[in-house]
């Protein structure tokens, strides 16, 4: 019995002994060798200090990630990964150090994964540092890769995060922007935004200043993270010989691990973001943050969880608004606000007025209003990032159609309206209402005989223009106008050109902030003031992350100006049409990722922004690359430039370039988004191939050349084979089911009877029902 005692509380340590003995840990990959998946368990690299492991990790069934991880933690965690989006197969997938010194990724069908981007040459080594930093060396020991420069979601000590790399998470990324600041963006699939840094986070109340033009920040051994731009923060265990690590956790929340060598489990000695309710998409569309005591999601009254296993999916209504045609009841959800997507922003307003905005806006679903000395009030076109705080001194009242069978909670009111008429039915006693009117009157009254005494004053010293010229209202989200002058001198008097086309022509600037910007000169746009500025208010509002951001504008005389965000890879044709060897070539993973990109962002423009959107010259000039190789569209504002009414509309003059515009152009139909559709076809083929398919001039010779490549397309997809088609100089490293599927959405794009067209949203589906 003593005997069999003994075995039983040896058994672990006998196991881990026995594997100890079977696996082989290397401690370098050779040129010509390679690790299998087969062999995980006993295959691998290991740092010199066995505190490092590198190969392949289960991360489901059947389902492998080449990885760095902890050794020895209770769940070896991952520092690093080549695939974390695309998990390779658990038979036949290798990683091998090629003769050519590339460290390659494949699969189980023998298509590329993965590659490390710089080439070691012949005689090239691969090993895994005490560091966790995984290096791949030429045949004299420099360093020509490691993954220490391409992170995931952790930095390790001493690995520096820098202008050229972040760290993702889901939609969130860790990132410096190109003022040199350290930020935390939500890039989610249907908007884009910066949620950190903050001023009510504790470490920013003091104002960080940005002390020069670096971008760099690292964690060392003591726990301390420490960034360019002024940010200093220590663990609470700041010290020495504790293993740490840095991640940007799938919450969208940065927080420093300490281990627990006791126990070999990670303790959380810093956080970035302590009240979660400020981390952007956490709880999706129409969801709403809030503390209880935990952060949970939850939805508004007649609203349900699209996926209750999934919160960033959000909430989706029970009920649909048919605008004009229904009367209309506002719930109130007391202490509750949602961030961004404001229709219009108005101060010294009373609440029955804020409220008969949005009764009579049909985009408005509900409105903020908030007394901070006066009445403040935000008409919303969209419900993201919302929050519900007992500290925010406001409400938001949810527009709900009459018929539709919601009842409020306890805690919140209801107030039932029509464009005719209105009934209140509410909890609340009558001094509440009191409050939000008389009070409001008050304030009101005497902000505006402050207002009227400074406008005498400013007048009279002559610092305010004309209403046309100075009557512009800086725009939320940093949106707002810019004089000439300044983006005189920020671009140097116009000195670095871009590039130029139809609309305008394209400059480099920096502005005093150091933000670099790309101002786009305006040509043949003849609009009064106030007409041009409420299409600038309306495209200030347009945010996707696969649309270049527009950060401002201009309007002086004739000088129409558009300020966006500068893009640092420049435009799409630069690298599928450019036949300079030197010039960098785009994988296929980046291919489809740019193909899927700009169809999610031509998705929204005609489908989910706040009124529908038209781009009308989609060409890969108009793609822009990010340093990560992410498609962002141009120029999508410049058809609000032209009046239009309805689902379909004319111009009085074609748009568009020659090759990528869509037949009805030439026969003077009304045109409607399926012009896009077209112009999207067209660069879906040019993306494949790696060539122009409408070089010619002329419409006859383009009509001639795209209907011969379209039909070989055709025959190459009957024959289920798509090598001739794809760009030999990819030497045939792509997926080819992904390559079918985009051919077939190409052709179905290309139909002449525009009604046979896919919608964007179609096609966005049917690529990620194929995506990796």
């Amino acid at each position: 019995m003593a005997i069999f005692l003994h075995l039983i509380i040896l058994s672990p340590f006998l196991f881990l002994g026995l594997f100890s003995v079977s696996a082989s840990p290397q401690l370098t990959l050779n040129t010509g060798s390679s690790l299998s998946v087969q062999d995980h368990e006993h295959t691998f690299l290991a740092s010199p200090n066995s505190v490092f492991s590198c190969g392949f990790y289960p991360v489901g069934t059947n389902a492998f990630t080449f990885s760095i991880w902890f050794t020895n933690t209770v769940d070896r965690t991952i520092v690093w990964s080549a695939n974390p989006q695309s998990p390779v197969n658990g038979h036949g997938s290798k990683v091998s150090l090629h003769d050519d010194g590339y460290l390659v990724l494949t699969d189980v069908n023998g298509s590329t994964i993965w590659m490390s981007t710089v080439s070691a040459g012949e005689g090239s080594t691969a090993e895994l540092l005490e560091s966790g930093n995984l290096v791949v060396r030429d045949s004299g020991g420099t360093a020509m890769w490691q993954s220490f420069t391409s992170p995931t979601d952790t930095l390790l000590p001493a690995q520096q995060l820098t202008k050229d790399t972040r760290l993702v998470s889901g939609y969130h990324s860790l990132y410096f922007d190109n003022d040199n600041s350290l930020r935390l963006v939500y890039n989610g699939p249907e908007f884009s935004s910066i949620y950190w840094p903050n001023d009510d986070y504790t470490m920013f109340r003091y104002g960080i200043k940005v002390k020069n033009n670096s971008r760099l920040a690292v964690l060392d051994d003591k726990g301390g993270f420490f960034s360019s731009d002024a940010l200093t923060v220590q663990a609470s265990d700041f010290g020495l010989g504790i293993k740490r690590r840095l991640t940007l956790d799938y919450d969208g929340n940065p927080r420093i691990y300490s281990l627990d060598a006791s126990n070999r489990s990670w303790i959380v000695t810093w956080q970035a973001i302590v009240e979660m309710h400020y981390v952007h998409g956490m709880c999706g569309k129409n969801g709403f943050c809030e503390y209880s005591p935990e952060p949970s999601c939850s939805c508004p009254p007649g609203f349900e969880m699209v996926d209750p296993q999934n919160w960033s999916r959000g909430c989706r209504p029970t009920f649909s608004y048919n605008c004009g045609q229904e009367r209309y009841k506002f719930i109130e959800i007391p202490q509750t606000d949602f961030y961004d997507f404001d229709l219009g922003f108005n101060e010294s307003i009373s609440f029955e007025e804020c409220r008969n905005i949005c009764l009579k806006t049909c985009s408005c679903i509900a409105f903020s209003y908030r007394l901070t000395g006066t009445g403040v009030c935000y008409p919303k076109g969209l419900l993201f990032n919302g929050y519900k705080s007992p500290a925010f001194p406001g409400s938001l009242y949810l527009k709900v159609p009459y018929s539709a069978n919601i009842e409020a909670s306890s805690k919140q009111s209801v107030l039932t309206c029509s464009l005719g008429s209105q009934e209140i039915a509410t909890s609340s006693d009558h001094t509440r209402w009191l409050y939000f009117y008389i009070f409001p009157g008050v304030f009101g009254a005497l902000e505006l005989v402050f207002v009227l005494t400074t406008w005498w004053f400013l007048s009279k010293k002559s610092y305010i223009q004309n209403s046309a010229e100075g009557g512009y209202m800086m725009i939320r989200n940093q949106f707002r106008r810019f004089t000439y002058q300044e983006l005189k001198e920020a671009t140097g008097k116009f000195r670095e050109e871009l590039g130029r086309g139809s609309s305008g022509i394209v400059y480099r600037g920096v502005l005093n902030d150091k933000r670099i910007i790309a101002v786009k000169k305006l040509v043949d746009v003849a609009r009064c003031e106030a007409e041009f500025q409420a299409e600038m208010s309306l495209i200030g509002k347009i945010n996707h992350m696969n649309l270049v951001r527009i950060w401002g504008f201009c309007s002086e005389g004739k000088n129409k100006l558009l300020v966006y965000e500068y893009v640092e890879n420049e435009s799409l044709d630069r690298y599928l049409f450019n036949t300079v060897s030197t010039e960098r070539l785009l994988m296929w993973r980046e291919r489809f990722n740019v193909a899927l990109g700009a169809a999610r962002a031509l998705a929204y423009l005609h489908h989910e922004c706040l009124e529908w959107v038209f781009h009308c010259d989609v060409k890969p000039e108009n793609i822009l690359l990010t340093r990560d190789f992410e498609a962002k569209i141009a120029d999508f504002g410049l058809s609000k430039l032209y009046k239009r009414e309805g689902s379909s509309f004319n111009f009085s003059q074609m748009r568009g370039t020659v090759g990528y515009m869509a037949p009805e152009w030439a026969t003077n139909l009304p045109i409607n988004a399926k012009v896009d559709v077209f112009s999207y076809g067209v660069v879906l083929l040019e993306i494949v191939a790696g060539q122009r398919i409408s070089s010619h001039t002329t419409r006859e010779s383009r009509v001639i050349k795209s209907k011969q490549f379209i039909e070989n397309v055709r025959e190459a997809l009957t024959a289920g084979d798509t090598k001739c088609i794809v760009d030999g100089r990819l030497h045939n490293q792509f997926n080819s089911e992904q390559a079918m599927v985009m051919l077939t959405i190409a052709v179905s794009c290309l139909e002449e009877d525009r009604s046979k067209r896919p919608t964007m949203h179609e096609v966005v589906k049917t690529l990620l029902d194929c995506k990796e």
